[in-house]
């Protein structure tokens, strides 16, 4: 028996096999073991309903935006995210709050027989602990975001009210695919037959892939960026005031997020069309609540690492974006960040593609170049390597803590210090 929440931490984290660690030896290419999981707790994943959300970048965001709102509007609402950023526990959440320490330890003492017995993995064990907590807790609904792909993902044992799938870029090309096709067939795998699906933008190129997957399922598919547009964006320091258009009746209307990243943009279309989509469907979500919720965002869910501000003086933001697009959408918001000298301390997984990730980087800028503290960490000299045949300029440091701290050092009035290219890089800076 483990007694201690930190003793619980210690054997889920070093038990199992875990993706952020081990990278892709831990993903099981099959939904057998949360099957097998959920059968012995009960099928809890049944007994409430559920918006499952899945994309290659935004999905995170959406989920919380979806949650915040749907908190506001008076639901009793769970929200599933990862990876989490600081503390385990930031995965499982109602109404903002984060599971209990005392449960984490209830569950893996009452089940460890049972997770011995299937040797799932640590995804796996995490999805059936949200969905355990998730029923008992009685909750509403539940805002689930996949972990990855999504056909073959342990949160795809939903049979959801609605699906969200946010958009398809390259990313973790060595499990799901070379093509943004085959990506997008692995995301549409979370289409189930007459549930409703929401994507959020609409790439012509792969559009059909969801058209055809959603007509074999009958299910109704709404492409967001041909129903709504945003007409104009202007950023406040902890947010953006966006005017949106409704293409369907040609009205407009200004709303503020409070997530400050330009690429949110995106992410609040599909959000708006999924609200729309469940009123429809006879959800309780008022005007006011709507406003409440996506303003709220951060208070209501905790939400972390999505073009945050650290500190003003030094100015330090950090940002999890971690991808080609993740990427390019971070370069957008540094772009419209007023700034003299830009130091960048960046780090990155030793099983990414930096290739697509690298040429977005801007040469004018001092890079510090860091492992997190993971096995799956690329070498801080060898991401500096690779950076300086992209004409990218900067040190190696052994930690993430030691890129800050020279950083630091340099920084003058007028600079800004950006940290990211890893959710664990960024992790080390928030914790």
């Amino acid at each position: 028996m483990v007694r201690t929440y930190n003793e619980v931490i210690e054997y889920l984290f070093a038990r199992l096999p875990m993706f952020t660690r081990d990278g892709a030896s831990a993903i099981k290419k099959d939904i057998d073991n949360t099957v097998r999981l959920c059968q012995a707790l009960g099928n809890p994943h049944t007994k409430f309903k559920s918006i499952h959300v899945a994309g290659t970048n935004g999905k995170g965001s959406t989920s919380h935006l979806l949650a915040s709102v749907l908190a506001s509007a008076g639901y009793k609402t769970g929200l599933y995210t990862s990876p989490h950023l600081v503390d385990f526990r930031e995965r499982i959440r109602i109404n903002g709050a984060m599971i209990p320490q005392e449960n984490v330890i209830d569950f893996v003492n009452q089940h460890r027989s049972l997770i011995e017995d299937i040797q799932p993995s640590f995804f796996e064990v995490t999805v059936a602990m949200a969905f355990d907590y998730f029923a008992a807790e009685q909750v509403d609904v539940a805002v689930v975001e996949v972990g990855l792909g999504g056909r073959l993902d342990s949160t795809n044992i939903l049979r959801p009210e609605l699906c969200v799938i946010t958009n398809i870029g390259m990313d973790h090309t060595d499990l799901l695919g070379n093509t943004l096709a085959e990506i997008a067939s692995e995301k549409a795998g979370i289409i189930k037959p007459q549930v409703p699906v929401i994507l959020s933008e609409r790439d012509e190129t792969i559009a059909y892939v969801f058209e055809q997957k959603a007509h074999e399922m009958k299910a109704p598919l709404r492409f967001a960026s041909t129903e709504f547009a945003v007409q104009a964006c202007e950023r406040k320091e902890e947010g953006l005031t966006l005017r949106i258009l409704d293409n369907v009746n040609q009205q407009s209307k200004k709303i503020y997020v409070g997530l400050a990243g330009h690429y949110q943009q995106k992410n609040i279309l599909g959000v708006l069309t999924a609200v729309d989509e469940l009123r429809k469907w006879g959800w309780e979500i008022g005007e006011e609540q709507l406003r409440e919720g996506l303003a709220d965002v951060v208070r209501n869910t905790g939400l972390q690492g999505r073009w945050q501000t650290l500190s003003t003086n030094p100015l330090i933001i950090c940002d999890t974006g971690h991808n080609e697009d993740g990427i390019r959408e971070v370069m957008v918001n540094i772009q419209s960040t007023p700034h003299a000298v830009l130091h960048v301390i960046i780090g990155a997984m030793r099983d990414k593609d930096i290739s697509h990730m690298l040429p977005q980087l801007p040469k004018k800028a001092v890079y510090y170049f860091c492992n997190p503290a993971m096995p799956r960490a690329m070498p801080a000299v060898e991401l500096k390597d690779k950076a300086a045949s992209y004409g990218l300029k900067g040190e190696a440091y052994p930690s993430v803590g030691n890129a800050l701290t020279s950083a630091r050092d340099a920084y003058q009035e007028g600079d800004l210090i950006f940290v990211g290219g890893s959710n664990f890089v960024v992790a080390e800076v928030l914790s």
